[in-house]
């Protein structure tokens, strides 16, 4: 657009403001849930710096800010993958064959707080925790009871693990050999995103050196084991469910992301062997439109730096694939059936921001696991979008909005600003070090929690429209004699493994530990020899150590 039209439009638009009373109608201009002020209305000024070819081009080509597939959702759906685990492997085994049965095309497994520690059941740790908040995962054993009938050349499967991700991948790994897969037909991913940890979820075990060793073994043996494996699901999800804002979020996340490939790298690998195979992993919260840009931004950020930085030539090492899970963090005690309003609001967003796969939250997750009748209208919801509501039919519908396009420059160059200062601490390690992203973090749950609490964000069903009616849904609950079974399962199965063959593996482990040698090959065969997940972390412990937070004052 020419000079002269812009100014045109200026001028009309001053006009316009004058004939209007008042432009908000609220008392003080609406923010973002993220507190970003909203223009009220955008026009081509916003957007006179906008190169088509530059900023945005077409679906599946370069930057990739309409997609990473030329024809997006007409050519395939997004994967809909439900997040579940709960109880032992038999439990969750039932639930994943109930929602293939209905529909879901990929599975995401739910871990429990041992398993996620690296502890085994019958640790003194994981007393009262066996099966709570996902599935209690000891051995090779049980993963080949939670995959049982499960095809794993036909499924593919995400696996939110971290700190002991290695181990949980070869369990699933030697599982797939014993149905007599060839890991190169294996297909899905693995979390295994630990600088996330160190600042968010906080499930780690050893320290930050060690495990980024882990990560980049992984990316060496995959690259030529396993090829369909995306190698890690670098996490901006619990980055947000921990406080974050979008823009922090946004940044963050591609910033442990750039880590990674820099640790890659490092190690030897040539970026165009292991970077197609990282995805990303991201959060879609209640606020429609910023989430969309937050999409937007970050594929055009991962091509330019992917390609400019790091001198990636292979396509498919600049596109930016991720799945999108609803805000947990979003969700509500309170009224708990207008959880699904807000996480068909959510999962809508993701659609339109390009997902390549999604979870939608279940509307009692706040108080529990999810019911089988929950996880079915979780579901239900993702398959309406899909097959009744037309989003699909359009390749990129918001491209062009005056209002996208310039939230999305504005969250982009808020996101480069965030890298600058990480770069001036000295990168993300010693960011995380020296506490500032999870200062940031807690500043931005702090605003946003004060905000809820003064009424200034208005939390339907919370504090504002509170009927005070008594909740009345069905809850899932764990029966205690889980934790009973599997301590006797895992006990019988020690009993009759081969206990020398057993021992032999870990020590060899070890050994290899203290060597630069790639650890999956032996992780695997102590996989395959049975030995816990609790004894390899054990293992490791003994030659990598363990971290400990420094506190934050």
């Amino acid at each position: 657009m020419d000079q002269k039209k812009l100014e045109r439009i200026n001028e009309l638009k001053q006009l316009w403001e004058k004939e209007v009373e008042n432009l908000n109608i609220r008392e003080e201009p609406p923010v973002t849930v993220s507190g970003r002020q909203v223009e009220a209305l955008n026009t081509p000024l916003d957007t006179k710096d906008l190169d088509y070819e530059k900023d945005l081009g077409f679906p599946g080509s370069y930057p990739y800010t309409r997609g990473v597939q030329s024809n997006m959702y007409r050519g395939r759906l997004w994967t809909m993958r439900q997040f579940s685990g709960f109880g032992d492997a038999y439990d969750s085994n039932r639930r994943y064959r109930y929602l293939l049965e209905q529909g879901q095309t990929g599975l995401s497994v739910a871990f429990d707080m041992p398993t996620l520690m690296g502890y085994d059941s019958d640790s003194e740790r994981s007393l009262g925790e066996v099966g709570r908040c996902g599935v209690a995962i000891d051995s090779l054993e049980d993963m080949e009871i939670l995959f049982d009938q499960i095809p794993l050349d036909q499924v593919t499967t995400s696996m939110t693990i971290n700190g002991p991700a290695a181990i949980l991948w070869c369990m699933y790994l030697a599982n797939a050999e014993k149905q007599g897969v060839s890991l190169k037909q294996v297909g899905g991913t693995i979390q295994n995103d630990i600088l996330k940890e160190y600042t968010a979820q906080k499930s780690w075990i050893f320290p930050p050196d060690p495990s980024m060793r882990l990560i980049t073994d992984i990316f060496a043996f995959a690259a030529d084991q396993v090829p369909r494996w995306n190698t890690i699901s670098i996490s901006g999800y619990h980055i947000r469910e921990a406080g974050s804002t979008a823009v922090q979020e946004l940044a963050f996340t591609l910033a442990d992301g750039f880590a990674y490939v820099e640790a890659g790298i490092n190690s030897g690998l040539d970026v165009d062997r292991f970077a197609p195979r990282l995805s990303f992993f991201f959060n879609a919260h209640i606020d429609f439109f910023e989430e969309i840009c937050k999409y937007r931004a970050a594929r055009r950020i991962w091509a330019r730096r992917m390609k400019e930085k790091y001198g990636a030539k292979d396509p498919r090492s600049l596109m930016m694939r991720f799945h999108t899970q609803t805000a947990g963090c979003s969700l509500t005690a309170q009224e708990p059936e207008n959880n699904i309003i807000r996480t068909t609001t959510e999962a809508l967003s993701a659609v339109l921001g390009g997902t390549q796969s999604l979870h939608t939250n279940s509307m009692d997750e706040v108080l529990a696991l999810p019911s089988e009748k929950a996880v079915k209208i979780a579901l239900r919801t993702q398959q309406v979008l899909a097959f009744e509501s037309g989003v699909a039919n359009n390749i990129d519908p918001l491209a062009g909005s005056y209002f996208i396009e310039a939230l999305t420059d504005q969250m982009e160059a808020e996101a480069e600003e965030y890298f600058r200062r990480i770069d001036d601490l000295g990168g993300v390690l010693p960011a995380i070090e020296q506490g500032f992203i999870q200062q940031e973090i807690a500043d931005a749950a702090y605003e946003y929690q004060k905000a809820v609490d003064k009424g200034d964000r208005i939390v339907v069903g919370v504090n504002r429209y509170n009927t005070g009616e008594p909740m009345e849904i069905e809850l899932l609950k764990i029966d205690p004699e889980v934790e009973k079974k599997q301590l006797e399962r895992l006990q019988k199965l020690k009993e009759r493994r081969d206990g020398v063959k057993v021992a032999g593996s870990l020590e060899s482990l070890k050994k290899s530990a203290a060597s630069s040698d790639n650890l999956i090959p032996l992780i695997l065969e102590a996989v395959r020899c049975y030995a816990t997940e609790g004894e390899i972390v054990s293992a490791l412990k003994d030659v990598f150590g363990e971290y400990k937070e420094k506190p934050l004052f």
